[in-house]
């Protein structure tokens, strides 16, 4: 049987970090010899080895991911864009790591934050191991941004790169896309990206148009993120039974990116506070939500499951305003639970939310747009019909037996590959 080897920065944190974990309980499900390599986790896991796994590593993998971050600050155009930016200059060297020794496939997820650097990333790839690498943002085939805002060097060649304090022709986005172009010489890899958006880029890439890129969406266990009864689940969270509940999940309501602004412009121009409709908000945030035009139910940083799906279940829709995303885990967390979405025209929003089907796809960055969505389907979900429809585009696209079923073939093609040559 063939080992299967995630890397990945996060267990159980953050969008990537999710996926990969998701993905790696999915293919142990499918009966795979599925395994994770994490710098650090605080939960123990089946089939999840932290790096760490010692004071003295904890302190090693903390100093690696401040010295990544140090390395960047003299450098950043200003603290807005501090981890939109990753150097990749500090990172561990895993190659003589067991699990790395035993691994038939090296699969890789969000690898930064001092996790693995360039040089270590070369150096696993000069292993000639077959490596899959699920691209979660544009960091692969990009000078080191996360996501361009626009910026298009990473067509021909990064330089001049707008996240700096003081772009140049030969600034670090200049000497990452060259490190980038050599180690990519030496790997035999396939680049998976759980959106058709993000594959689209990927082929247009200078980096990355030469290298096999295909689309296969995150997964996501059916199982547990299912419909609930609404009016149970509002009482258990101590809700209003009679409200119509609007939900914002954003992982940090102050990044600009995830558009909390024109989520709120929204629901002023809807005129919502005099209707019963309210809005609930979990996630990372400092804002105070006194002035918001209607009431809000914050409820913090949500890590259960469990609780999560409570959430999804309690709200009438979920609303993901997001100015680039590649394959929100919340839409399809929501939807699943029978909750339609509405989103903005970007990313792989529109491949998840069919217009007027199980949700609204609205024009990007447009307020009004935006709650035009959300009344929309306030007014066309009274018998339902929007929830199981958008249960079902979850059931037929990302549920566990269809996404690992193609992540099995890639990988058999590239260990087949493997032996030919």
């Amino acid at each position: 049987m063939k080992m299967i080897l995630h890397l990945s920065t996060f267990h159980l944190e953050g969008g990537a970090g999710v996926a990969a974990t998701r993905l790696h309980r999915a293919l142990l499900h499918s009966g795979e010899d599925s395994w994770m390599l994490v710098p650090a986790s605080n939960d123990s896991e089946e089939g999840v080895v932290p790096l760490a796994d010692t004071k003295w590593k904890s302190r090693l993998a903390f100093f690696r991911f401040a010295a990544e971050r140090l390395y960047f600050y003299p450098q950043e155009k200003d603290s807005s864009i501090r981890f939109a930016f990753s150097p990749a200059e500090i990172g561990a060297d895993i190659c003589d790591h067991p699990l790395v020794k035993k691994a038939d496939i090296i699969h890789l997820h969000w690898i930064n934050f001092g996790f693995l650097s360039m040089d270590s990333l070369g150096k696993l790839f000069s292993l000639g191991k077959p490596v899959v690498w699920t691209l979660h943002d544009m960091w692969a085939f990009t000078g080191g941004c996360h996501y361009s805002r626009g910026c298009d060097h990473y067509l021909t060649h990064c330089r001049y790169c707008p996240y700096l304090s003081k772009p140049d022709l030969y600034d670090i986005s200049f000497s990452q896309f060259e490190q980038k172009k050599e180690i990519y010489q030496k790997a035999k890899i396939a680049m998976v990206s759980p959106s058709n958006w993000l594959t689209g880029l990927t082929k247009k890439a200078s980096l990355t148009e030469s290298i096999q890129s295909l689309n296969i969406p995150n997964c996501l266990d059916t199982n547990l993120f299912k419909p609930g009864n609404k009016t149970e689940i509002r009482k258990i969270l101590n809700l209003p039974p009679d409200k119509k509940l609007i939900l914002f999940a954003g992982a940090n309501t102050q990044d600009q990116r995830k558009g909390f602004a024109y989520f709120r412009e929204a629901i002023k121009i809807n005129k919502l506070s005099e209707s019963n409709t309210e809005v609930l908000i979990f996630g990372k945030s400092n804002a105070s939500f006194e002035t918001f035009p209607v009431p809000v139910h914050y409820l913090g940083k949500i890590t259960e499951v469990e609780h999560m799906v409570q959430i999804y279940n309690a709200a009438d829709m979920i609303v993901v305003p997001s100015l680039e995303d590649n394959l929100p885990n919340t839409i399809m967390e929501a939807m699943a639970c029978g909750t339609p979405a509405v989103g903005f025209a970007t990313g792989g929003i529109p491949e998840m939310i069919d217009h007027k089907l199980n949700g609204f796809i609205s024009s990007l960055k447009s307020s009004f747009s935006l709650a035009e969505g959300i009344n929309w389907v306030l007014e066309n979900n009274t018998n339902n019909g929007l929830s199981v429809q958008a249960r079902q585009k979850v059931m037929d696209n990302y549920s566990e037996n269809v996404v690992t079923a193609q992540y099995r073939a890639l990988y058999d093609s590239l260990l087949e590959s493997k032996i030919k040559a």
